[in-house]
């Protein structure tokens, strides 16, 4: 449902680069994991990725806009 949202890697489009070192997938689940539980970046959990990787992604995704596209396609699929 989020898939088509999330950029593509520059390293995918051969414009160099690392890898990253999580998937997306980890990301999402962090950030949401946050979410949910209302606690701070630094008391994130070790099951996730660093919580100063997970803080970068989210601000990079809500500044493009992503995380309130997220929310919005997930609550249009949750009241169906």
């Amino acid at each position: 449902m989020v898939r088509p949202l999330l950029p593509v890697p520059g390293w995918m489009q051969g414009q160099g680069g690392q890898p990253e070192a999580h998937c997306h997938r980890a990301m999402l689940d962090a950030i949401g994991y946050r979410v949910d539980n209302g606690i701070k970046w630094r008391a994130m959990p070790a099951d996730f990725p660093p919580w100063d990787r997970v803080n970068a992604f989210f601000r990079r995704w809500r500044d493009r806009g992503l995380i309130r596209e997220f929310h919005d396609r997930m609550r249009g699929q949750v009241r169906e």
